[in-house]
């Protein structure tokens, strides 16, 4: 992935200049960050151009299944995961590799993106003074993105209630990124919104996420997009 900035996502239509100033603001306040999207939508693309925004003299750590991120910081460990060999030994999981990250004191931990079990593992490292970390999950709608961290949070291996992983997801997310492909295959960031926690449930429903909109555009009739 090449290194990229807001600036010139904003030329080629992905964002807004109010966009780009709001997350640009929000990177150097340390909001927990999550970009979703479909594949091929431009999520790690929109990453890096976050990433930019990180003031130089932090440490930084990224981790990845396979490594695609390219940070402009010189403070950066970048850290990979590995298959078994034909053995069967040798794994290396981002799980793994998170925990290795919590040791190396870093000011950030961006995860490339989240698949499995090591939600679980991000979400309570946001809620536990980690903050300013960032990933990327599929999903297709900004709730969507945080009942995604909420549900694969449960597949992490510790027995926790479905109403406490809730709570934790909404205790540590503040800001979603909505990003699309058209179907002319142009990249925009089509919905920013802010996680304010959990509503309060009635008649014995359970919390939902509060998750107001921050910025939301229409979809184009046609635009021309370079990512």
């Amino acid at each position: 992935t090449a290194k990229l900035s807001l600036r010139q996502m904003v030329q080629w239509g992905t964002l807004t200049d109010e966009m780009s100033d709001y997350l640009s603001v929000a990177v150097k306040q340390h909001r927990n960050v999550v970009i979703s999207g479909g594949t091929g939508s431009g999520k790690t693309s929109l990453l890096n151009a976050l990433s930019a925004e990180i003031p130089p003299h932090e440490r930084i750590v990224v981790i990845e299944d396979s490594s695609e991120l390219q940070l402009q910081q010189t403070h950066t460990v970048y850290l990979e995961a590995q298959l078994a060999n034909r053995s069967g030994v040798g794994e290396v999981s981002i799980r793994d590799l998170f925990a290795q990250s919590l040791r190396m004191r870093p000011d950030r931990i961006l995860v490339g993106e989240v698949r499995r079990g090591e939600a679980l593992d991000l979400i309570q490292s946001m809620i536990s003074g980690h903050r300013g970390a960032m990933t990327t999950v599929h999903a297709t709608t900004p709730r969507d993105a945080a009942v995604r961290l909420e549900t694969l949070s449960l597949m992490g291996g510790v027995q926790i209630p479905p109403h406490v992983a809730r709570a934790q997801v909404a205790s540590a997310i503040d800001i979603l990124i909505q990003i699309d492909r058209e179907p002319e295959g142009t990249r925009r960031i089509s919905n920013i919104s802010e996680c304010l926690g959990l509503s309060e449930g009635r008649d014995g429903a359970p919390a939902d996420y509060r998750i107001e909109d921050r910025f939301v555009r229409a979809p184009p009739h046609s635009s021309e997009n370079l990512l």
